[in-house]
């Protein structure tokens, strides 16, 4: 390119030209302007190819104006069609199912859901392994559909809000500790049992305890001393027959041989004891006990 010099003159004045070594060529010529050149090419290439990636990262991701792949954006929130997998933590306020189907998590080592307080420590963790599912949190509750508490645990105490406690394993219910409930009842054509294979059984009630059996027998069976005490009142036995069928029978021996055997004296306001027996009853010469 040329630079043209132009001068103005006004009238009744005469400049001279410039002469020629004033006049220069400005602009970019050789290797400069091929190399300008080549640079544009280059990005015009780079522009086409980032343009055509980014049609195709478009259609492979399934972007559309609702959201992108199996997920969409709706007004309730996000919306995931099929099966999912995340990498990282997932944060969200409510996980709904679709109305037809059933919400599945699955993982291939454990399954693990954590509550969190507003600074961020963990108030409540439930982790679901393959042998075992732990639960971690001050209390667990279970509600039916109205509401009621059906089981509740927490550090104190297990509170079960059932109408009836049912226990179908064939060794019943174990408990190593004490038990308190106000009735304990077997299911209908069943006996109920109550045992301490090492230990002893007690029943305590500040009323009393009441057993019964309608339609059966009551059997006491044990290895020692079966012991019935009566601290205030009358150990009172109302039945038509009163029997002891086990009690050994002496022989007839000389007087004042008791052969290691005793006889149940009654006093007449019901106290029960032991003579020594002899050949005839023995209950009067020792009716001293009843005074």
């Amino acid at each position: 390119m040329v630079r043209e010099q132009y001068t103005t003159t006004t009238p009744g004045t005469s400049l001279e030209r410039p002469k020629n070594e004033y006049i220069y060529k400005i602009g970019i010529y050789g290797w400069r302007k091929r190399c300008l050149y080549l640079f544009v090419l280059l990005l015009l290439i780079i522009l086409v190819v980032n343009f055509s990636l980014t049609i195709w990262i478009l259609k492979v991701m399934w972007f559309s104006p609702t959201g992108m792949g199996h997920l969409r954006v709706t007004k309730e929130g996000l919306r995931l069609e099929g099966e999912s997998e995340f990498l990282f933590p997932l944060y969200a306020k409510e996980i709904h199912s679709r109305v037809d189907s059933s919400l599945l998590l699955q993982s291939t080592h454990n399954v693990t859901v954590n509550a969190r307080n507003s600074n961020g420590e963990v108030t409540g963790r439930l982790n679901v392994g393959p042998k075992m599912v732990e639960f971690h949190s001050q209390q667990f509750q279970i509600n039916s559909k109205d509401g009621k508490p059906l089981f509740t645990v927490d550090e104190n105490e297990v509170v079960i809000g059932t109408d009836k406690l049912r226990v179908t394993g064939p060794e019943g219910a174990l408990f190593e500790h004490s038990v308190e409930t106000p009735l304990v009842k077997a299911e209908a054509f069943k006996q109920l049992r109550l045992e301490s294979p090492t230990r002893s059984l007690s029943m305590d009630a500040p009323r009393g305890i009441n057993i019964k059996a309608q339609a059966g027998n009551i059997e006491a069976l044990s290895q020692m001393d079966i012991k019935l005490h009566s601290s205030d009142g009358v150990l009172l036995l109302d039945a038509e027959t009163v029997r002891l069928p086990k009690l050994p029978e002496g022989a007839r021996g000389g007087s004042g041989i008791s052969q290691g055997l005793y006889e149940i004296c009654v006093c007449p306001d019901g106290k029960l004891y032991l003579s020594v027996a002899g050949v005839g009853s023995t209950c009067q010469e020792y009716g001293r006990v009843c005074q």
